[in-house]
């Protein structure tokens, strides 16, 4: 899927290009060329930042992790999973690591997330009667998976302070409040389809708290203007960033852990991850610079901002589509298109602060799709896919509903 849709950018940008060339501009070819170099060269500069963002923070979470914090946000979930899945024992190993994984995604631990997800998953399939059809655990994990709550974004921040952004973590509200909408919306959707019982008293004590908190904080955000929301996501996403370092480092310490040695051997983890990163970077970036430098992407773009006109909506959340377009495909692609939008209209801009909203509130559905059911098998996905789509749909919806909220 990835190979197609790579070629199909450079595809489209040759067909585009031999468009305006028919059309009296010669000059198409040279643009698009000279967009090759160019983000050739922005994917190095992004990386060099990379480097040092990834390593600073998966330092700070293998701290974390061996201080026992993961452990415990895995025992404090358990209970709420033992009910939403009633078809896996209690005491299955599945249950703890599927508690795991969703404690990695929470902290921002993608590297310990994935390997831990596929353990669930392989731990599901024991119980599968089928060898080819996806079960309701299995198809719940992977919904929740794709539409996972991450509580701090640290990559957009990275990617907003590569660009020049004076404030990083201005997004941390609207992604917070945007993902939080795409998760409920992939739940309850896979609880309709398997009804579930979400009244049973034990998920009711989960859900019922958790849903009166994000009430009242939403109806005191409904008081403040634009620009006291601005401000309160930037002292919040401060705050919390680096009180979670605070935490992290004292439990570290209270549980006798190596604080630096173990800083270092996440450090070093990070610096591989980095470095890993590079060629999708450098592929999925040339490939967008060259959809852009060829009018490609602007015909797109102005179609739907034409029907969006037509409709008497504003356009401004036109030019963050793109990110959104691509994002259950690939991630990288999706990342592309979010620095791309970044350097074309400004990393402050509405499309900017919209794209990396959508960016870190929705997930690459079709890839978790093929690599968590490809690990094991899975053929038949019954409704995996159509709950995971419309929690994506719900994610972007929130989004750009939030980013109007708060940004205007």
């Amino acid at each position: 899927m990835l190979n197609g849709l790579w070629l199909g950018f450079f595809l489209t940008a040759a067909l585009a290009g031999l468009l305006r060339w028919f059309g009296g501009d010669p000059g198409v070819w040279a643009a698009m060329v000279e967009s090759l170099f160019a983000m050739a060269r922005l994917s190095v500069e992004v990386m060099i930042l990379l480097f040092g963002t990834l390593t600073l923070w998966l330092g700070f979470l293998k701290i974390a992790e061996r201080a026992g914090l993961v452990d415990a946000l895995a025992r404090l979930l358990g209970p709420l999973f033992a009910r939403l899945m009633p078809g896996v024992p209690r005491d299955h190993p599945a249950l703890g690591f599927i508690t795991l994984n969703f404690a990695a995604n929470g902290l921002g631990l993608d590297n310990a997330a994935t390997p831990i997800g596929l353990k669930a998953m392989r731990a599901l399939q024991e119980l599968n009667p089928s060898a080819t059809v996806a079960s309701n655990a299995q198809i719940l994990f992977l919904v929740l998976n794709a539409s996972s709550l991450t509580l701090l974004p640290v990559s957009i921040f990275m990617y907003r302070v590569q660009q020049g952004a004076v404030d990083p973590t201005l997004v941390f509200l609207p992604i917070l409040l945007a993902t939080s909408a795409s998760t409920l919306v992939g739940l309850l959707s896979v609880a309709f389809m398997q009804r579930l019982k979400l009244w049973d008293p034990v998920v009711l004590a989960y859900l019922i708290p958790g849903a009166l908190l994000l009430g009242a904080f939403m109806a005191l955000l409904a008081t403040l203007n634009a620009t006291a929301l601005a401000a309160l996501s930037s002292l919040l996403g401060n705050l919390i960033l680096f009180g979670l370092i605070l935490i992290f480092l004292l439990c570290g310490w209270l549980r006798k852990v190596p604080v630096y040695e173990a800083f270092v051997d996440g450090a070093r983890e990070g610096f591989e991850v980095a470095k890993s990163l590079l060629p999708y970077l450098v592929a999925m970036l040339c490939a967008v610079g060259v959809l852009r430098a060829s009018g490609a992407l602007e015909a797109l773009l102005d179609g739907i901002r034409w029907a969006v006109t037509a409709l008497g909506l504003d356009t401004r959340f036109v030019e963050a589509l793109p990110t959104a377009l691509v994002k259950p495909f690939s991630g990288s692609a999706a990342r592309a298109m979010l620095i791309e939008t970044m350097q074309t209209h400004g990393v402050d801009s509405f499309p900017a602060l919209l794209a990396a909203t959508v960016q870190g509130s929705t997930e690459t559905t079709f890839y978790v799709l093929a690599v968590y059911f490809g690990a094991v098998g899975i053929q038949r996905a019954r409704h995996a896919v159509g709950c995971a789509l419309l929690a994506d749909f719900a994610g972007v919806l929130a989004a750009i509903g939030v980013c109007y909220w708060f940004f205007g």
